[in-house]
């Protein structure tokens, strides 16, 4: 099916079953959701393990930080190198063989006695398998969904993530506590069994996409083709700065516990900071879920959304006490929800043979914002001596780029006449 998605909606009417029928409905959604949802969990878990087991050993906060950021930095690398895998195999095939590589890894890392030194190694070659997992999930969904139905599920799958973050970090000390960090680690290697079982039974085995050249090419060939298909397109180049602009809007994050010491904060509040954020974009997500907000009025609001997420963070620069800094990460992750619809519009743009590696490129753009974003925070940080100063002027030049990337979008949503094949 080919669809046009510029300033105006598609004139296209989508089967009738596809558009009575709901998320609930869909049963391969249904068997992505529940994968997703206890993976999430699990790996919340094992995050939480890993950082005791690491200063059991160490004593060292040093380590446990460095062993914590071995969680996140891997999938920057393997998204551009290894995304291509979702657009060279078979989608179902690339995730389930990512789950069961995973479950291998995670498995050995359980083993009581594993030295620290082959810990971490596991550990960033389980991580490196999580980019191909996510570029396949996000490219196989809109040919599970269809358009209509796509950003819906992405919706569901945002407050999911969002939800099973805080339920894992919540919940996360106690059940290590009562487990023990290697039995907590060996669920974690349960929960991608149980997701692979779940994927193979639950969803449909499709060939690669027919847009794919079928014969095989070389890394930096389909990475380059990437690169060139999102610089081409303005629509895309707008919708990926979008999403970059989340390097703003985590450094709050980033800089909670410092925060919250100059505030005369307790310890508590500092868990409150790191909660706010997560907890407004669940709310934004069920607000711009509601039937008021059509798809294309939420990509005509893009912009706003942006400035409006990185606005609130300015108040910090009056030094605020934690109560006000809490309300302001509510709001600033409220408008952040806008990133659903950013996200899902760039993959509905992105030729169906190439969705993969478009999506990995983005996504390890995006983890490296926000890593810069917080590695250059918490250096003006120490150079001001105020983390408040730092996260107020973050917003501020947060939210002038974002005024000039709404502009962009704006711009190019309306020029934008490309057509673009849509497999659903």
């Amino acid at each position: 099916m080919t669809e046009r998605i510029t300033g105006e909606a598609s004139a296209e009417p989508e089967p009738k079953k596809r558009r009575s029928d709901g998320l609930a409905r869909v049963s391969e959604f249904r068997a992505l959701w529940v994968a997703s949802a206890q993976s999430v969990l699990g790996d919340q878990l094992a995050r939480v393990a890993l950082s005791l087991l690491v200063f059991e050993r160490t004593e060292s906060a040093g380590w446990t930080a460095a062993t914590y950021a071995l969680t996140t930095l891997p999938a920057l690398l393997s998204g551009v190198l290894l995304s291509g895998l979702a657009d060279r195999f078979p989608r179902r095939t690339v995730m389930i063989g990512c789950d069961l590589v995973r479950a291998a890894l995670v498995g050995l890392m359980a083993l009581p006695g594993t030295p620290l030194p082959l810990l971490a190694g596991l550990l960033v070659l389980a991580q490196l398998a999580e980019a191909p997992f996510g570029a396949s999930q996000g490219a196989l969904m809109p040919a599970v969904l269809g358009e209509r139905l796509y950003e819906q599920g992405q919706r569901v799958m945002l407050i999911t993530h969002q939800a099973g973050q805080l339920v894992g970090f919540a919940v996360g000390g106690v059940l290590v506590v009562w487990l023990g960090s290697h039995l907590s680690l060996g669920l974690n290697a349960a929960t991608f069994l149980i997701s692979a079982a779940l994927i193979r039974l639950g969803v449909k085995a499709r060939p690669v996409d027919a847009g794919t050249d079928a014969r095989p090419k070389r890394m930096h060939t389909q990475v380059g083709s990437a690169v060139a298909l999102i610089w081409s397109d303005p629509r895309l180049r707008s919708l990926v700065a979008l999403g970059w602009l989340a390097g703003f809007i985590m450094l709050p994050e980033g800089l909670a516990a410092p925060f919250a010491e100059e505030a005369g904060g307790s310890a508590a509040s500092v868990g409150l900071l790191l909660a706010a954020h997560p907890a407004g974009m669940v709310l934004g997500a069920a607000l711009l879920g509601r039937a008021g907000f059509g798809a294309e009025r939420r990509r005509r609001l893009l912009g706003p959304l942006a400035v409006g997420a990185n606005l609130p963070l300015v108040l910090y620069w009056a030094g605020p006490g934690v109560g006000t800094a809490l309300l302001a990460l509510v709001v600033s992750g409220v408008f952040s929800a806008y990133q659903i619809t950013a996200g899902a519009t760039f993959v509905l743009l992105t030729p169906a043979g190439q969705r993969g590696q478009a999506l990995g490129l983005a996504r390890s753009g995006l983890t490296a914002m926000q890593g810069i974003g917080v590695a250059a925070g918490g250096l003006a940080a120490e150079l001001c001596g105020s983390s408040a100063r730092t996260i107020g002027g973050a917003g501020i030049v947060g939210t002038l780029c974002a005024v000039l990337v709404a502009v962009s979008w704006s711009r190019a949503r309306e020029t934008g006449t490309g057509t673009i094949p849509l497999s659903a």
